[in-house]
């Protein structure tokens, strides 16, 4: 496991397009999302460690602030041929048994992650009802112990985000596993 932080990619930059399956069958885009007035784009993956330590506090999240306006979407863009636990199939069936309450979706090609400027899972870009990034940085200060978490960064960046607020420019990088590019 290669430890990377993520890119800080400047505020204020658009979100790229994409048109990629779920592992609902359905095909997603920007646009599926318009009216959603903060979309939390996650890049990860079904077998870094990082990811698993923080899916629950991911799907709580997007149970929590679902209702208020927040919609969590996760990508894989892992090389399934040479990390066979990050196909397709496998994404399916880890979706159930973990209980993903929101749309995971397979990057096969990983040009959206090139688009986005992904260098690890979790890798976290948040974008407000402009679609500009607003922001990217780690869920919280305790990747490994939920019950020593004293900062909730990407959940008070959304609360803000939903009630109008300013975020601040201030932000923490994610870090997690580099993402397993093709060769």
């Amino acid at each position: 496991m290669a430890l990377e932080y993520s890119t800080m990619v400047p505020l204020g930059t658009p979100a790229r397009d994409f048109n990629l399956k779920g592992v609902d069958g359905k095909i997603y885009n920007l646009a599926r999302f318009n009216g959603i007035p903060a979309l939390a784009i996650i890049f990860m993956c079904n077998h870094c460690p990082y990811v698993k330590a923080v899916i629950q506090r991911l799907i709580d999240l997007q149970n929590e602030l679902g209702p208020q306006g927040v919609q969590l979407l996760g990508i894989n863009c892992n090389d399934a041929d040479r990390y066979p636990e990050d196909s397709f199939e496998n994404m399916q069936k880890w979706t159930r048994e973990a209980n993903i309450s929101f749309p995971y979706l397979f990057d096969e090609t990983q040009q959206v992650a090139k688009n986005y400027d992904a260098v690890c899972t979790p890798d976290i870009f948040v974008y407000g009802p402009d679609r500009t990034l607003k922001y990217r940085g780690r869920i919280d200060d305790n990747w490994k112990e939920p019950e020593k978490v004293t900062k909730q960064d990407l959940k008070d960046a959304l609360k803000k985000l939903i009630a109008g607020k300013e975020i601040s420019s201030e932000q923490i990088s994610s870090m997690g596993c580099s993402i397993k590019w093709k060769k």
